[in-house]
């Protein structure tokens, strides 16, 4: 039953809206539409198969042809003889006039040059950036002969690439020697098992190696040879589309805005805002006007996931689950949710330009004016309708078949997949940042609908955050478009006075709009029962999950970076001695790290529990080394970790190759017990480091004390293991870095507080190694 239908206005239509002129206005909007969208992919197509030339370049080889055709210089007659035995052969009649001869002639050669210099200029700079040789030095002391390899590449790259210029000119990402990267498990497993099960492991590495390795091992060679990248669609298919568990609490993340500072007070001109900038950096991804993120300023990076930020959704299937992008001609418009009430908001007017900040602040008032006024009128099942979304996935699925697939539910459930993405508007805000957090993660149960790419939530006073599907990205590109967002309102004067929104320059002139409209569900009472059972599971699932997030402000990376350690070594140690001093053992942990130097890279493992880190932490525990020996373990440490952070981001670490031989094995109908064994080991910590400064723009320095209350502290996910915690951490200045600890209340053995709290001690702890006199100026 749909209760509250009588509850909604009558929509508001114009007079005109009825009449054969408005249809025929809407036939030159789309071809208007149409053809704009037309233009920047043939544009985008035509700029991307060419980089790194440029068409100018044809037009500069066509234009010297002709010249010295038609010229004859004496100084370049070795050149022009050439060019004209080269129109002779060319069949031409008999009677072709000189000037037109030399036309066709000149553009004909200067083609064939243009497409030789293009290809020539590909394939090289794909092998100038198969070199790796850059990331294993120091920064400040580079080889000559990294030094003229970067001044190669900067002459072979062309100028001003759009978003995915780079992309064919990227490496693909090798798979590693079979025996390397045995003997890189082995050396991890030490560390973790007794000498009993370090030799079982050996036994059983040796007898994959001798029997099955080679073969699947041959499969993996011949994949990467025609694939753009030899593991990247199996990770994102068995990893995350087939997973039949609930997104929220453990596949979606969060994100917060600005720590302290918050630029306005006010909910709907906070949204306005971000809403706008966020709407503005689509456009860019759409057309391609984003230019790719480069390493060094030197070493561009795969930008492929950008595509599928917006206008997509995840839908849930039996076995595995799909994702759905959707083109900008079909997604335009978002979905705004506020008291359990869905809106469609269009976010363009009838000349194709996006709604002003101002428009988009007053959409969301009224939003929020006919929510409240109505809320109670619905009933609290129709309310709930987003809880089913974060049902495992296979019911999820099931009741989506049964229910969404006819009559207004059908409509509803295309209008939110076709959405750009979800706006939500709370009614409470956060009483601290770990609250905060929380509320991103999962909120209420009934709030987010997990299936979309992304939600921006907004609370009444003025703070915001995301809600982010992890399958059809990774962080740091939604990380990117976030960042943009916020380091806009910091450095550019987007709020009045009175915290309302800056309204445009007095020579925009908005469009027709059309008006938000109000989704209504057809609630029937086998709906209404799984409705309710799926309000219930999540609010357990959520009361499950233990978040604390901190600010360690004591010091940062730039006392870190002066003791001449790495800032993510560092701190992946610290985390290896809380837990040890937490329980008393080691653990196996997991850190993410990017392959984005390769075609379609995603991410890597580093394995961070080593033989060298659990030396260093036994040696602090047992305080019988004087400093000096605990500062060389420590620094020991810190370089082992180093080299395997490069390798990973190499394609070399460990786990991404083991992952392709099982699924190899699995296909192929191989079983392996050795495969199965380390594949289902758990990760007891599971770590990130998040990015930033991702932004190329004239941004202030976020060190200078101004600035510093105006940093992200990030973002973070839930455990990974039952009895294990995962740990987000960002490093955004000099001064401080941001923890985000989650576990389960569940498990008798976890509790993220004192987890927290070991962690910062452990810090601070290693910290007391450096007298201020060792640390370099």
């Amino acid at each position: 039953m749909a209760e509250a239908r009588s509850a909604v206005a009558t929509p508001r239509v114009q007079k005109k809206d009825l009449g054969t002129t408005d249809s025929f206005d809407d036939l030159v909007k789309s071809y208007r539409q149409m053809i704009v969208r037309n233009y920047f992919r043939f544009r985008n197509s035509i700029r991307n198969g060419v980089w790194p030339t440029s068409t100018n370049n044809l037009g500069v080889a066509c234009g010297v042809s002709l010249y010295l055709l038609e010229y004859e210089p004496q100084y370049a007659q070795p050149v022009t003889a050439h060019l004209k035995r080269a129109i002779i052969s060319l069949p031409l009649p008999a009677k072709t006039p000189r000037w037109l001869a030399n036309l066709v002639g000149s553009v004909g050669i200067s083609v064939v040059f243009f497409i030789t210099l293009m290809k020539v200029r590909q394939y090289l700079l794909r092998i100038l950036l198969a070199y790796r040789g850059w990331m294993y030095e120091n920064v400040r002391e580079v080889s000559w002969k990294t030094k003229l390899w970067g001044l190669t590449v900067k002459f072979v790259s062309g100028y001003q690439p759009s978003l995915y210029s780079c992309q064919r000119s990227l490496p693909r990402m090798p798979v590693p020697p079979l025996d390397e990267t045995l003997n890189k498990l082995l050396d991890s497993l030490k560390p973790l098992c007794s000498e009993e099960e370090l030799k079982n492991y050996a036994k059983q590495a040796n007898h994959f190696e001798s029997t099955i390795g080679p073969r699947l091992q041959r499969f993996l060679y011949l994949k990467s040879w025609w694939a753009p990248n030899y593991v990247s669609d199996w990770w994102e298919k068995y990893v995350y589309l087939m997973s039949r568990c609930p997104l929220l609490n453990n596949s979606n993340y969060y994100a917060l805005d600005h720590y302290i500072w918050c630029p306005t007070n006010r909910q709907v001109s906070r949204a306005a805002n971000v809403v706008h900038s966020i709407l503005s950096m689509k456009r860019k991804i759409d057309r391609e006007e984003l230019q790719p993120l480069l390493l060094r300023n030197t070493i561009p990076v795969c930008m492929a996931q950008y595509e599928r930020l917006f206008s997509t959704v995840r839908v849930p299937g039996e076995e595995v689950d799909e994702l759905l992008h959707y083109e900008s001609c079909e997604s335009r418009h978002i979905v705004v949710w506020r008291q359990g009430l869905f809106y469609q908001l269009s976010i363009y007017d009838d000349k194709n330009q996006l709604l002003s900040v101002t428009v988009l602040e007053q959409f969301f008032q009224d939003i929020i004016n006919d929510a409240d006024k109505h809320k109670e009128s619905v009933s609290e099942s129709e309310r709930s309708v987003a809880a089913l979304s974060n049902l495992p996935r296979k019911e999820w699925a099931h009741i989506l078949r049964e229910h969404f697939t006819t009559g207004i539910n059908s409509d509803n459930m295309d209008l939110i997949n076709k959405a750009v993405f979800m706006v939500i508007l709370f009614d409470k805000s956060p009483e601290n940042i770990s609250d905060k957090g929380k509320t991103l993660l999962h909120a209420d149960g009934r709030t987010l609908w997990c299936d979309k790419s992304v939600n921006i939530c907004f609370f009444p006073d003025g703070q915001c955050g995301l809600n982010v599907e992890h399958s059809m990205a990774d962080a740091p590109a939604m990380g990117h478009v976030w960042e943009y967002a916020m380091t806009m309102e910091v450095i550019e004067r987007r709020y009045l006075e009175n915290g309302q929104v800056m309204p445009p320059p007095k020579n925009f002139k908005q469009g027709k709009i059309p008006l938000p409209r109000r989704i209504i569900w057809d609630i029937t009472d086998a709906l209404e029962k799984e409705i309710n059972r799926a309000v219930t599971l999540n609010q357990k699932h959520n009361d499950d999950v233990d978040l604390e997030i901190r600010n360690h402000n004591k010091f940062g990376k730039g006392v870190i970076k002066k003791a001449r350690i790495s800032p993510d070594a560092f701190i992946q140690i610290s985390l290896q001695l809380a837990y040890y001093r937490h329980t008393g053992r080691f653990c196996q942990t997991y850190e993410a790290s990017a392959t984005r130097l390769y075609q379609n890279g995603r991410t890597e493992t580093v394995r961070s529990c080593t033989e060298e880190s659990a030396a260093f932490v036994r040696a602090m525990v047992e305080g019988r080394m004087v400093k000096e020996d605990l500062l060389r373990l420590l620094r020991q440490s810190g370089n082992w970790h180093q080299k395997l952070y490069r390798d990973a981001m190499n394609g070399l670490g460990i786990d991404r190759h083991l992952f392709a031989l099982y699924v190899v094995s699995k296909g192929l109908g191989y079983e392996s017990q050795f495969l199965e064994s380390v594949i289902r080991r758990p990760w007891t910590l599971s770590t990130s480091q998040q990015p930033q400064q991702q932004i190329q723009a004239n941004t202030p320095d976020i060190n200078l004390e101004p600035f510093r209350k105006m940093c992200s502290p990030g973002g973070g996910f839930g455990p990974v293991s039952d009895d294990g915690y995962g740990v987000s951490y960002m490093l955004p200045t000099e001064y401080n870095i941001f923890f985000h600890v989650s576990s389960k209340r569940s498990c008798s053995t976890t509790d993220s507080r004192k987890f927290a709290d070991l962690l910062f001690k452990s810090m601070d702890d290693i910290r007391l190694l450096f007298d201020d006199s060792q640390l370099d100026s």
